[in-house]
């Protein structure tokens, strides 16, 4: 949980209001297939669905109030993985900061898989 202060009082921000809209951000880039998760029992990566697409998104709340965001994806086959990534940055950063105040200092994509169209 993040906790931001202004002239009036505090505001508490929980992880899930964070992996809901970073997912929600991540996943209206062009050439996102959706979020991923790693299997424990088997190693294989699996497409998150829509409602379970936050479990892809990992919140790391650093000591100078600020966050780090991991997000596993897969994209679709043919594009262009660096520009996708740079896309999802910008797109995440904006949405996230403008929806909660809170700053991010960085943001980690790691691509799981490529799917097919």
């Amino acid at each position: 949980m993040v906790r931001l202060q202004n002239d009036i009082g505090y505001i508490d921000i929980s992880g899930d209001v964070l992996t809901t809209l970073t997912g929600d951000a991540a996943t209206k880039c062009f050439g996102v297939k959706g979020m991923t998760i790693r299997s424990v029992t088997d190693g294989l990566v699996h497409l998150l669905k829509r409602d379970f697409m936050g479990k892809g998104v990992r919140i790391i709340y650093n000591n100078d109030n600020t966050i780090s965001i991991e997000l596993r994806i897969g994209v679709d086959q043919g594009v262009n993985i660096p520009v996708v990534c740079e896309s999802i940055k910008e797109n995440v950063r904006y949405m996230v900061t403008k929806n909660t105040g809170i700053e991010i200092k960085q943001i980690d994509v790691f691509v799981d898989t490529m799917l097919l169209g």
